[in-house]
C-alpha cells in the first residue's frame, strides 16, 4: 500500500464505514511512533507527521534548545540549532528528520492493522449503539446452545446470554426455539458488546401487555404496579384516568384473549389483574384476589406500612395460597405488609373490630 493508495482507502473508509479518517490518522501516527520508540529508544522524543492530501509519512526527531547539553538524544546546543534556523532560542523545539529507508513497508503494515483494528471497533461500537437502544425492552431470541447452565440465544445480529437465575424454573430451552427475552443489561467490553436477558423479570411481562393490549401502548392504561415469581404466578394492577374504560377488562380481553396471549408464552403462568386504588384498603382488598375480603384494618405507626386482613373462614387458605404465595404477592404488589386471619379468628382475637367494618369487597376474579 504506497501512500496514494492509502488516502484513497481511507476516504472509501469514511463514506462507507462512516469512520472518520483524522480518527484512523491520529492511530497510525501513535502506532508508528511507538514503533520508532523501540527502533530508536524510548529516550527519544519522536514525531510522524503524516501528510494529509498524499499520504507521504516522514519521522522526526525533536530536540530542546539549551545551554548545556547534558543529553544530546534530547537536548542540542543554541549554536548548533542556530546552524538550521537563526531564529531558534532556548526552549524552543528542534525537528531532524529521521525517516528509516525501509520504512514504507513499515507504515504500510501498521497502516493495514490500524485500519483492520478501527474496522472491528466500529463495528462493536455500531453494534452495542444498536443494542443499547433495545435495554429494558423485549425482543425474540432464537434458542441456540446450553453452556453449562447457561442458554445461549440468537437476537439475530449477535447472540445473548440467559443466565441461569434469568430463566424461568421448570422451562426447557430446545435449539431453534422462538421465545421473548427482556433485554436487561447490555455493556461494552475489550471483545465487543455483551447482552444479557432474562425470562423471569417483571419487565418482560410488562412489555409483553403494552404489545399485547393497544390501551396499555397509548397510556390509557396504565400497569402501576407488578409483582412476579416467575413460571407459577404474577399479579399485575392497572389504572385508567378514563372513566369509560375497564382497565382491567381492557387487559383479559374479550374472552380472555388478550392475557392468554401472554400466559401461553410464559408457558401457563397465572396472571391475576386486579384495579388499581390509591385507597389502600380497596388495592389490599384486590390484590388478595382470588379470596373474598371481609375486612381491611391499616396501620401506619413508625413508618411501617402493616395491613391486617380479616376473610370468611373457607377462604383463608386460598388467600394465604400455596407456600404463602397469594399473600406474599400481594405485599409486594401493594408494599403493605399484610397479616391475614380468619373471620372466626378473628372475631376470637379482637384482630380487627369488623363491627364497624362488616361489609364484604367484591373482588374481580
Amino acid at each position: 500500500m504506497d501512500s496514494h493508495e492509502l488516502i484513497e482507502a481511507l476516504n472509501l473508509i469514511e463514506k462507507e464505514k462512516g469512520i472518520d479518517k483524522e480518527v484512523i490518522f491520529d492511530a497510525i501516527k501513535t502506532s508508528l511512533e511507538t514503533a520508532c520508540k523501540k527502533n530508536y529508544g524510548t529516550s527519544q522524543n519522536i514525531r510522524v507527521d503524516i501528510n494529509r492530501e498524499t499520504g507521504e509519512i516522514k519521522v522526526f526527531a525533536q530536540k530542546e534548545v539549551t545551554e548545556d547539553v547534558y543529553d544530546a538524544f534530547l537536548e542540542v546546543s543554541l549554536e548548533d540549532a542556530r546552524k538550521i534556523d537563526p531564529k531558534y532560542e532556548y526552549g524552543d523545539i528542534v525537528e531532524y528528520e529521521i525517516t528509516p529507508k525501509n520504512f514504507g513497508r513499515i507504515s504500510a503494515q501498521t497502516a493495514k492493522q490500524v485500519v483492520v483494528q478501527k474496522f472491528r471497533e466500529a463495528e462493536r461500537e455500531k453494534l452495542y449503539n444498536e443494542y443499547l437502544k433495545k435495554d429494558k425492552d423485549i425482543d425474540t431470541a432464537i434458542v441456540q446452545r446450553t453452556e453449562k447452565k447457561n442458554v445461549i440465544v440468537s437476537l439475530g445480529k449477535m447472540d445473548a446470554m440467559l443466565p441461569a437465575q434469568e430463566q424461568i424454573p421448570g422451562e426447557t430451552y430446545n435449539f431453534n426455539d422462538r421465545i421473548k427475552v427482556y433485554i436487561y443489561e447490555v455493556k461494552q467490553t475489550s471483545k465487543g458488546p455483551i447482552v444479557n436477558v432474562s425470562r423471569t423479570h417483571v419487565g418482560l411481562v410488562k412489555r409483553l401487555f403494552e404489545l399485547e393490549v393497544p390501551e396499555v401502548m397509548d397510556g390509557t392504561v396504565e400497569i402501576k404496579a407488578i409483582s412476579r415469581e416467575a413460571g407459577s404466578r404474577t399479579k399485575m394492577a392497572v389504572y385508567s384516568k378514563n372513566p369509560d374504560v375497564d382497565a382491567v377488562g381492557a387487559c383479559v380481553g374479550p374472552n380472555g384473549n388478550r392475557v392468554n396471549v401472554i400466559v401461553n408464552e410464559l408457558k401457563g403462568e397465572k396472571i391475576d389483574i386486579v384495579p388499581w386504588d390509591e385507597d389502600p384498603k380497596k388495592l389490599i382488598a384486590s390484590a388478595l384476589n382470588p379470596a373474598k375480603v371481609i375486612a381491611v384494618e391499616i396501620n401506619e405507626d413508625e413508618g411501617e406500612q402493616c395491613a391486617r386482613v380479616v376473610v370468611p373462614d373457607s377462604q383463608l387458605s386460598l388467600a394465604i395460597g400455596k407456600e404463602g404465595q397469594n399473600v406474599r404477592l400481594a405485599a409486594r404488589l401493594t408494599g403493605w405488609k399484610i397479616d391475614i386471619k380468619s373471620e372466626s379468628q378473628a372475631r376470637l382475637t379482637g384482630f380487627v373490630n369488623l363491627d364497624t367494618d362488616t361489609e364484604e369487597e367484591d373482588v374481580e376474579e
